[in-house]
């Protein structure tokens, strides 16, 4: 039943905002731009949403939410973020969103970005493996321009993704790891794409595990009961288990398997209660 209601407010968020007339600090609220990525040799359109009050609070700092696959998630997260906002459900939030210069183009881009390392013959994928690269713009690019151009707080930082864009925010934890990097501290993966690469990601907890625990990280892992079970479901049920099983220190994690929700439907309600899991507004109402 609480699905349902997730899903119903959800709904109703993007018709408000559709039907609403446009407010004088609509065109203030959302930034577009186009930026080149050295590491990546192309040019991503990026799209920023800052809070309704950001223009009222001139002096106070955000949390930064990274969104993938921004041509298909972003009008959906924009409008529940702010609607969130307004019925204090969540912790007012600057919203990034990656995508490309069309959904046709995402859909096929999104293969080359967000897979590391190549495919196998067995997976049955082309893809250039460039996830490496597609983390280096982010982290060495991205994050840059954005701190440099709005309030952020640097220290706050989430990584949300859903299926191939899963299986890169684990990896771009991966990569901080194997680096003693800090560029994230949250990362939300629904349905993440596991199996990829004879389960390349199995080494998390062991990872995890061996960190330095300098710094405190939260992860939030997600799959629909309705997707296949032998690779999206246990995969992600597994993953639970071996980062539960090792108890790591200044971590944590938290993972839910939706009942009666397919692969397409686990991507926006996880970015929502994985947010809701680890913001203050919501965890002190």
């Amino acid at each position: 039943m609480k699905i349902l209601v997730t899903i119903l407010l959800l709904i109703l968020a993007t018709f408000s905002r559709c039907t609403q007339p446009s407010q004088s600090v609509e065109s203030e609220e959302k930034t577009q731009f186009v930026y080149y990525s050295e590491f990546v040799r192309d040019s991503f359109h990026i799209q920023v949403q800052v809070p309704l009050e950001y223009l009222s609070h001139p002096d106070k700092r955000y949390p930064t939410v990274y969104l993938l696959d921004g041509n298909f998630y972003f009008p959906m997260m924009a409008s529940t973020l702010h609607q969130y906002e307004l019925g204090e459900l969540l912790d007012p939030m600057i919203l990034v969103s990656i995508g490309y210069s069309s959904f046709k183009m995402m859909d096929s881009l999104r293969v080359r970005d967000y897979l590391y390392p190549k495919p196998l013959t067995s997976d049955e994928i082309k893809s250039e493996g460039g996830g490496q690269r597609f983390h280096q713009f982010l982290t060495k690019e991205l994050l840059t321009k954005i701190d440099a151009s709005f309030r952020t707080q640097k220290n706050n930082r989430c990584l949300l993704g859903h299926s191939f864009g899963g299986y890169f925010t684990l990896y771009s934890l991966l990569d901080q790891l194997e680096n003693r990097s800090n560029s994230f501290q949250t990362f939300i993966a629904a349905s993440p794409t596991l199996w990829y690469n004879n389960f390349y990601l199995n080494k998390l907890p062991a990872e995890l595990k061996n960190r330095s625990p300098n710094d405190s990280l939260q992860i939030f892992v997600s799959a629909g009961a309705l997707e296949d079970s032998v690779w999206n479901v246990k995969p992600v049920q597994k993953l639970t288990n071996g980062l539960q099983k090792e108890k790591i220190e200044k971590m944590v994690y938290k993972s839910h398997i939706y009942n009666h929700l397919d692969h397409m439907d686990v991507g926006v309600l996880s970015f929502i209660k994985g947010l809701q899991a680890f913001t203050t507004r919501a965890k002190n109402p």
